[in-house]
């Protein structure tokens, strides 16, 4: 079964607010205006780490969630999938380097 509702939405600070708010469809600093209202609304929101949770999670591609734009959870998937890479990479680069020589 697939749950369409999370318990987490209705506590939303979002609640009472116009839904639209929160999917600007100018781009840009258009939509700057729109952005920074929906973001003052998640700001004081008592689910906000759910809310981010779950467009994590899904990998919500438009809209604020958790008090964030598209673009920073973007930035931090991203940065989540690059930071393990490197570590993996400099461990792999140290146990396969050459003993230095001389003395």
């Amino acid at each position: 079964m697939i749950e369409h509702a999370a318990d987490w939405r209705a506590a939303g600070a979002c609640l009472d607010a116009d839904p639209d708010l929160f999917f600007p469809v100018a781009a840009g600093a258009a939509a700057s205006p729109q952005v920074t209202r929906a973001l003052r609304i998640c700001d004081g929101c008592p689910v906000k780490q759910e809310c981010l949770d779950f467009a994590m999670r899904t990998r919500e591609p438009a809209g604020i969630w958790g008090g964030t734009t598209p673009e920073e959870r973007i930035r931090a998937l991203r940065a989540r999938h690059r930071r393990p890479a490197r570590r993996i990479c400099r461990e792999t680069a140290q146990a396969h380097a050459l003993p230095q020589s001389g003395a």
